[in-house]
C-alpha cells in the first residue's frame, strides 16, 4: 500500500540534535517540508555513509525550507553515543530521532516485523504533513542525498505550479510539461 497522500498522525519522540535531547512531535513538521530518513541501526555499516551524505546536503535542504529527521529504532541515548564516537555521525546537524517503541516506524509502515529494525526508507512530507515522496531500498543498498534534493525540488515545483509536471531527470530551471489532450501520444 502506497503512503503517497498519507497525512502524518500525532506522535511524540525524543531526538538528539546539536548536543542536546529535544522532543519532536507532528506539530514540528507542520508548515514546512520534512524528510523522515529511516535507517536500520546505529553503529552499522551502510547507515553512517548515508547519514553523512545527507549531512553534506543539509544546508541545501535547509535553504529549501526542508527539515530532516533521521530515524532508527535505537534510543536517543544511542544516537548521542554514536555521534560522540563516529567522526561521520559527529558532523550531523539534523535531528536523530529515537523510535525504540516503533511508533514512527510503524506509522510509515517501515518496520521489519520480527526483527525490530526500520527498513532503509525515505518519506518526504509537504507543509500540510502529507507524504509526497517515498523511497525504500533493501538493507544493502544506500541512498543518494543529491537525488533526494532533486526530487524534493521537483515535488515543490509541482505543488507550487498547478498544471505543470516535471519529466524524468528534471532539474531546477529545466522545462516542465503541461499535460493536455494535445500532448497525448506526442512525447
Amino acid at each position: 500500500m502506497s503512503l503517497i497522500g498519507y497525512e502524518i498522525q500525532p506522535f511524540t519522540a525524543t531526538a538528539y540534535k546539536s548536543g542536546a535531547f529535544v522532543d519532536v512531535t507532528e506539530a514540528d513538521i507542520k508548515g514546512k517540508w520534512s524528510v523522515f530518513f529511516f535507517y536500520p541501526a546505529d553503529f552499522t555499516f551502510v547507515c553512517p555513509t548515508e547519514l553523512e551524505d545527507l549531512q553534506n546536503e543539509y544546508a541545501t535542504l535547509k535553504s529549501l525550507g526542508v527539515e530532516v529527521y533521521g530515524v532508527s529504532t535505537d534510543t536517543h541515548f544511542s544516537h548521542k553515543a554514536w555521534a560522540d564516537t563516529s567522526p561521520a555521525i559527529g558532523k550531523i546537524e539534523y535531528f536523530l530521532v529515537g523510535d525504540q517503541n516503533h511508533d514512527l516506524t510503524k506509522q510509515f509502515n517501515n518496520l521489519r516485523e520480527g526483527v525490530g529494525l526500520a527498513d532503509r526508507g525515505t518519506f518526504v512530507t509537504d507543509p500540510s504533513g502529507t507524504v509526497q515522496l517515498v523511497e525504500v531500498t533493501p538493507e544493502g543498498v544506500g541512498r543518494n542525498a543529491a537525488e533526494l534534493v532533486r526530487k524534493i525540488k521537483a515535488a515543490k515545483y509541482w505543488q507550487e505550479h498547478p498544471g505543470q509536471v516535471c519529466p524524468a531527470k528534471w532539474e531546477e530551471g529545466a522545462e516542465t510539461l503541461a499535460p493536455s489532450i494535445d500532448l497525448v501520444g506526442k512525447i
